[in-house]
């Protein structure tokens, strides 16, 4: 296979612009990587019907059933963090996934993390009566300072939430399923633990991160036994996967006090169903899986893309 071919790009996107691949993003392409050729697809149709020729794809998702007429087919690109939404066989098939959703992810948790801290949600209440509430306000709120934050899926993303939040003065706490390396900002109180050692790490727990991917191995991990062992002022942040825990379970330790509140960016079934409980809980924060959202995210995925090719071809794959 030869870079100087088409690229071919499907990577559209129907409610959030900064998600769509532009004529710029190709331009960058062509003009990072001497001889390439973009070929941008504006629909699902014009896509399949240039796939027998591809070689090369970007795209959002692939299925199964397309391999059928992509018999060319040696390389997909795509900007998202999850495998879950690339069905293929990737002995056939070499799929590079995103990696650069680690800074906008972190951004997004710290957000969260300082919307329940600092008390803004009951400041915004207080404000609408027009009351100058100092006492009440005060009264709720907290530090970040000693805090004690636990990372459960601590891959890549995991790690670079953690490297945001270490200046402000918490201890972290990683678990993988495997031991890794400390990451570089670690410090004597900070340490990675396999899974095995859940439950005693839950219990000393104030704030819990959830980055896990999905796939059977993750599915349900989080049991309501599990979530009980959290203290009651701790609060839950899932950027990763609905998927980990029954959703009832979670909603259960919220009603129950057991937890102090959460911030959820992804649901078992999106988009969430009205009739879902959270939507009126009031020490829940929703947002629509838009964690990793920002006006520059095509940008470093495109970034991250030349360097791919060019170390691709750098080490003779691309032949």
């Amino acid at each position: 296979m030869n870079f100087k071919k088409k690229i071919l790009v499907y990577l559209t996107h129907p409610h959030v612009q900064a998600w769509n691949f532009l004529p710029r993003h190709g331009k960058f392409l062509e003009d990072s990587i001497p001889g390439l050729k973009i070929s941008i697809c504006l629909d699902l149709k014009e896509f399949l019907d240039l796939l027998p020729e591809a070689e090369v794809i970007v795209v959002w998702f692939f299925n199964s059933d397309w391999l059928e007429r992509a018999s060319n087919l040696k390389f997909i690109f795509t900007p998202a963090a999850g495998r879950d939404w690339i069905k293929v066989d990737t002995n056939i098939v070499k799929v590079f996934n995103g990696k650069f959703h680690g800074p906008m992810i972190a951004e997004s948790v710290i957000g969260a993390v300082f919307y329940f801290l600092k008390a803004f949600h009951f400041s915004k209440k207080m404000q609408l009566r027009k009351k100058w509430a100092r006492m009440k306000i005060s009264e709720r709120l907290s530090s970040l300072k000693g805090s004690r934050i636990t990372i459960l899926g601590f891959g890549s993303i995991g790690q670079c939430i953690g490297r945001f939040l270490k200046p402000y003065g918490c201890t972290i706490t990683g678990i993988k399923r495997t031991f890794i390396k400390d990451p570089d900002y670690f410090e004597s109180s900070d340490r990675i633990t396999i899974i095995e050692n859940i439950d005693q790490v839950l219990e000393k727990t104030d704030h819990l991160i959830l980055a896990l991917p999905g796939g059977v191995e993750t599915q349900g991990i989080l049991t309501y036994e599990l979530l009980s062992k959290l203290p009651e002022h701790c609060y839950l942040y899932n950027i990763g996967r609905g998927s980990v825990y029954e959703e009832r379970d979670l909603v259960a330790v919220l009603e129950e006090k057991k937890i102090a509140g959460a911030y959820l960016d992804v649901f078992s079934n999106e988009p969430l169903s009205e009739k879902s409980f959270f939507w009126e809980m009031d020490n829940v924060l929703i947002q629509p899986h838009i964690s990793a959202a920002s006006p520059h995210y095509l940008d470093l995925f495109v970034e991250e893309i030349a360097k791919q090719i060019k170390n691709l071809k750098e080490n003779n794959l691309s032949r």
